[in-house]
Formats: C-alpha cells, sequence, structure tokens
C-alpha cells in the first residue's frame, strides 16, 4: 500500500510544480482537480506493483516495459484515466504517436477538465502536424474548462492567434477578459520586438559583406528577443555552413532547451565543446545550458557536474 501512495504523491508533487510554474509567470489563475485523485483501498496490490513498476520504467525510459505494465494496469482497470494519461506519455516517447493519441483521447473524455491530460494530447497532435480540430468530434469540445484550458495552452505555446479563436467561442468572464488582455499585450510587444530587430539588422548589416557577422548579429538578436522559432532555424542553417563554430551549436542548444526539447538540446550542446576552444564566457554559457538540460531530464549529477565547471568573472 505504501508504494501507490508514493507515486500519488510524485505525480501529485509534479502537478503541484507546474501549477506554481503558471503563477510565478503571472499567468490567470487556473484550478486543476489532481490527476492522481486515487483512493489506495479502490486498488488491488498486483495493479499498484504494476503500476508502481511502470512509472519505475518510465523513468529510466524502458518504454517497451512501461507500456506493457500499464496495458496490465488497464485490464485491471479499464477506466482508470491516470492510466490512460501515463500510456499516452509512454507512447509518445517512444514515438507510437497513433497509440499515444488513442490514449490522450481516452484520458480527456474521462476528465474533460484536465489541463495536463489535454495539455498531452495537444502535445501529441502537435508533433504529428495536427491539431485539436483533427479530434473535435471525439472529445467535448463544448465543455466550458476545456475550452478555457485549451486557450492557456496555445497561450503559453505563444500561438496567440489560436488562443484567442478559442476565447472567441467562450462566453464572457473574468478569465477569458485577463487572458484575451495578456495575449493582446503578448501579440503587440512581438511586433514591437520584431520592428526592433528589423531596423538593427538593417542598420547592422548595410555594406556589410561578411555572412559569418550577418549570421552572427541576427542570432545575437533573436537570443536577446526570445525568438526560439526563429532562432532554432537560423542556428541550424548557420551550423550547415559553420559546423566547427561552437557559438551557433550553443545557440542552438539554447532555441531546444527553451523550447522544451532538453535531450536534443544536450547532444547539441556537447557537440559545442568539442569545438570550444579559448573563450571562458562562451564556455560559461554552454555550461550553465546544460546544466539546465540536465536538471529537466533529472540527471543531477550531470547538471551539478557543469555547474561547478562556471567560472565566475566571465
Amino acid at each position: 500500500m505504501k508504494k501507490i501512495g508514493h507515486i500519488i504523491l510524485i505525480v501529485f508533487g509534479v502537478l503541484l510544480f507546474q501549477i506554481h510554474t503558471y503563477a510565478q509567470e503571472d499567468q490567470p489563475e487556473i484550478s486543476l482537480e489532481p490527476s492522481a485523485e486515487v483512493f489506495l483501498e479502490d486498488y488491488s496490490d498486483e495493479f499498484q506493483e504494476k503500476f508502481f513498476e511502470a512509472l519505475k520504467q518510465k523513468g529510466i525510459e524502458n518504454h517497451d516495459k512501461a507500456i506493457n505494465l500499464l496495458l496490465e494496469c488497464k485490464q485491471l482497470d479499464d477506466a482508470n484515466s491516470v492510466v490512460d494519461h501515463e500510456l499516452a506519455k509512454a507512447y509518445f516517447e517512444d514515438n507510437q504517436f497513433i497509440s499515444a493519441q488513442g490514449h490522450a483521447v481516452e484520458a480527456v473524455l474521462s476528465e474533460p477538465a484536465n489541463l495536463w491530460y489535454l495539455n498531452t494530447l495537444v502535445n501529441i497532435l502537435q508533433n504529428q502536424g495536427s491539431s485539436i480540430e483533427d479530434v473535435k468530434s471525439k472529445i467535448p469540445m463544448d465543455n466550458v474548462k476545456l475550452q478555457e484550458n485549451l486557450a492557456l495552452i496555445y497561450f503559453k505555446k505563444s500561438n496567440y492567434e489560436e488562443a484567442l479563436k478559442v476565447l472567441k467561442g467562450i462566453k464572457g468572464s473574468s478569465f477569458t477578459k485577463e487572458l484575451s488582455s495578456k495575449i493582446n499585450d503578448s501579440i503587440e510587444n512581438r511586433e514591437q520586438e520584431e520592428k526592433s530587430r528589423s531596423v538593427s539588422f538593417s542598420v547592422t548589416n548595410e555594406g556589410s559583406s561578411n555572412p559569418l557577422d550577418d549570421y552572427k548579429v541576427r542570432i545575437e538578436g533573436f537570443i536577446r528577443g526570445n525568438n526560439l522559432g526563429i532562432l532554432d532555424q537560423l542556428s541550424a542553417e548557420a551550423l550547415e555552413i559553420y559546423p566547427s563554430l561552437p557559438f551557433f551549436y550553443y545557440a542552438r542548444g539554447y532555441a531546444l532547451n527553451k523550447k522544451k526539447k532538453h535531450k536534443e538540446a544536450i547532444e547539441v550542446l556537447e557537440a559545442a565543446l568539442d569545438y570550444l576552444l579559448d573563450d571562458p564566457s562562451l564556455a560559461n554559457k554552454i555550461y550553465q545550458q546544460l546544466a539546465d538540460a540536465y536538471t529537466a531530464t533529472n540527471n543531477t549529477s550531470k547538471a551539478n557536474m557543469y555547474l561547478r565547471k562556471v567560472k565566475p568573472g566571465f
């Protein structure tokens, strides 16, 4: 009985952290029924053992074993939304996107107001180049809380136009007014930043005939503006032309980290170290990004190793 209790605390702890993160970023208040609301007495020892072991295997990226154990849990309790959500995430991490989507839809059907279930479904769909429109006949799109959550998810992904489109279909409330205001502010800020960068680049590049310098100036501008989509694309383009310059690896790793693609970021940033010479300032930036990426993937030993490499004063 203790093991399933630990599962609940772990999952609930993650949810509390995520909610706290939203609050720290000054986003609209959100209410959420924790997905780990499991009553211990309702589950057999067999279910508890399999579920706990599935989370353990998933944590060490043994996805096949985690999936098989979760499927056994589902046989024991077919209507458990927590199991469906964990299956969706496990299949997604194993690149089995059709199965991931199916279980994500089942989880949302079970709890339409659950923000994290919907967020997982949106991530899976976007990874396939699809959108919520492709599954709207399968989920209760008329659920107001689901619509509010969808608008919030799009806002967090900087997909402001889609967020506004969702909000227009919801009856006005303090939530819709606050989120609409934040979205409009974000759109205005983005437009101002793009105009500012455009003027800056045209002045900086006037008469310049050095493409390497052009890349550096533009990429530095996108880092300052935190324009991750263009930064990722431009730094990847620069690496194809200049594959031995560590700054471009750093820029791409930075973009991937901010986009929460931490494993890809680690691969790119560690490649930068192969080309890094005497540049302590750039080294510090790379080490810090590696520490952040390893922290996000729960590898604290590697994170601390890179943090110790950061030299003060640079």
